[in-house]
């Protein structure tokens, strides 16, 4: 009896002791003051409450129609994402496990054989067990398993999300590059156009006696030059169409699209709070459930310390009694309880358990650091769209200038109080702010893209917290 009140007093003991491996794992403190710098000081069109465009279906914040179309195709057939699917349900398969491993274990051994002595007949017997073995998760092993199994298929989920928001801003980007090259295009032939037809002008004058042959050949060369630029343009434009369609798992091809012009993207662009990033990105939740996972894999390297305990039985039916065969065969049952305390191995649990708090420790670092960086881009991605929307009301006034400028070298060469390079270096200038003025359009665009891939926009399911 004493023995036994051994026994009890150190489970029990065991049990106290063992209670810091049941505790659930919470989010640890995040400080999220300031993580979107002064945003306030940025942009006026940000409003600083809990409504978030990053909660808006994607459908609402890229409302072109063949954009749409892309984006769809690309969730539905997009490599990267149908992985993520695939790394989803094995997540589940895993829970499924640990769950599992909380029900008893049965098996069926039969058991059967044929003997005769000194030429006796032959006597036949059997055995038909089933038995039946069950693990007792008194210190959480079986319980932290489980919940480990469960973080993880949360990450998978999140990780999942992730590779949806990328794919839809990876698409957006594609798509608006096009359209930005398409205009640069149009403009490049246009121009080459107009300056074609400035190298006849220059011949004009030369025979009218206005200008000599340098005008002209300076013009040819300029002309030449925008020639030039054009394959390059049509290069960049199949490139990107290439990478489009390895988006959507294509065969490269030619994309449907409309004009940057009909293009209609938010302006007020509201971020909310930043606490709202730790349940809209998708990379914070993965980071997250990351560390919870490490967390219950610290609380298993300690529950190693402690006894496991078990129940076995059988229960079937035999012919043999000992040294007695009997037909019909009886009924057996037998039930047995061990218990297994961990000596030996100390050395190799403490071990685990330093790796297991190391890798806890490792796994905190990346989910500050996945918080912050969540946070520099919805600062990048905010200044970005300020500094693009400051440059397109200059570019405008630029544009304007340089327009006027040409026009007026033009009519004073042909009155001869100008020179032909005065009228070059204009063409020049407006080429070049066109082109640039078209790239602030795209830069103002992908701003908004990037920002609503920041807040965590595209979600499948989008949720305020």
């Amino acid at each position: 009896m004493k023995k036994q009140h051994i026994i009890y007093a150190l489970s029990i003991t065991a049990l106290v002791t063992s209670c810091n491996v049941y505790r659930p794992y919470h989010r640890p403190d995040v400080n999220t003051q300031g993580l979107y710098r002064d945003t306030v000081s940025v942009t006026d069109t940000l409003v600083s409450d809990t409504t978030n465009m990053g909660n808006l279906p994607w459908e609402e914040v890229f409302t072109d129609p063949k954009l749409q179309a892309l984006i769809r195709i690309g969730l539905e057939q997009n490599s990267d994402l149908r992985t993520a699917m695939l790394q989803v349900k094995e997540a589940e398969a895993g829970l499924m496990s640990a769950r599992l491993a909380y029900t008893p274990a049965l098996s069926l051994a039969p058991q059967g054989g044929v003997s005769s002595f000194d030429k006796s007949p032959a006597s036949w017997t059997y055995t038909l067990p089933v038995t039946a073995s069950w693990e007792l998760d008194l210190f959480g092993g079986l319980l932290n398993a489980k919940r480990k199994a469960k973080a993880t298929l949360e990450q998978s989920e999140a990780y999942k999300q992730a590779v949806q928001t990328q794919l839809i801003a990876s698409i957006a980007n594609c798509y608006y590059t096009l359209l930005m090259l398409d205009k640069q295009l149009a403009i490049t032939e246009e121009t080459s156009v107009i300056w074609k037809k400035s190298v006849e002008t220059m011949r004009a004058m030369k025979e009218a006696g206005m200008v000599n042959e340098a005008a002209i050949v300076q013009s040819e060369a300029n002309s030449y030059m925008v020639e030039a630029s054009i394959p390059d343009l049509k290069r960049q434009i199949r490139e990107t169409e290439n990478t489009l369609s390895l988006l959507l798992q294509t065969a490269p091809q030619n994309i449907e699209r409309g004009t940057l012009d009909e293009q209609n993207l938010p302006t007020m662009l509201n971020v909310g709070i930043p606490i709202q990033l730790l349940s809209n990105r998708p990379d914070v939740k993965a980071a997250e459930m990351a560390l919870a996972g490490t967390y219950y894999n610290t609380n298993a390297a300690r529950s190693a310390f402690y006894p496991n305990i078990s129940l076995s039985g059988t229960f079937g039916w035999t012919n043999s009694a000992g040294s007695m065969i009997v037909n019909p065969g009886k009924m057996i049952a037998s039930a047995a309880a061990s218990l297994i305390q961990p000596l030996i191995n100390k050395g190799a649990n403490t071990a685990r358990l330093r790796i297991a708090k190391a890798q806890q420790e490792e796994a905190l670092i990346g989910f500050q650091t996945t918080i912050l960086n969540a946070g520099n881009e919805v600062s990048n991605a905010l200044y970005m769209y300020q500094s693009a929307n400051d440059k397109i009301v200059k570019r405008i006034q630029q544009i304007n200038s340089l327009e006027k400028s040409v026009e007026y070298t033009q009519e004073l060469l042909t009155l001869g109080t100008s020179t032909y390079l005065e009228v070059l270096t204009a063409q020049q200038s407006l080429l070049s702010a066109q082109i640039s003025g078209v790239s602030d359009q795209f830069e103002r665009m992908q701003a908004v893209v990037n920002l609503y891939h920041a807040l965590g926009g595209g979600r499948t399911e989008n949720t305020e917290e």
